[in-house]
């Protein structure tokens, strides 16, 4: 059982907001929680191809999606 769609967005938001401001990017909310949720999907991904599975409840999620927001952003700087 996942986080479920309203706690993902809280999650996703937060997430967001604390990796911009980590990353001292200039997001506002919405961008704040597509960053959230994209980074924790791409590093669960990448974490899964290690063999390690972060548990579906707030706060693993939440860090995840911190570290995984900052790597989204980190991408986007050298990329773009």
């Amino acid at each position: 059982m996942g986080l479920g769609l309203l706690a993902s967005i809280i999650v996703g938001g937060l997430a967001g907001w604390i990796a911009s401001m980590i990353m001292k990017a200039d997001t506002g909310l919405f961008l704040n929680i597509i960053l959230g949720i994209v980074g924790a999907v791409v590093l669960n991904a990448i974490l899964s191809l290690l063999g390690i599975y972060a548990a579906n409840t707030w706060v693993p999620q939440l860090i995840v999606g911190i570290a995984g927001a900052s790597l989204v952003i980190w991408v986007y700087r050298r990329l773009f």
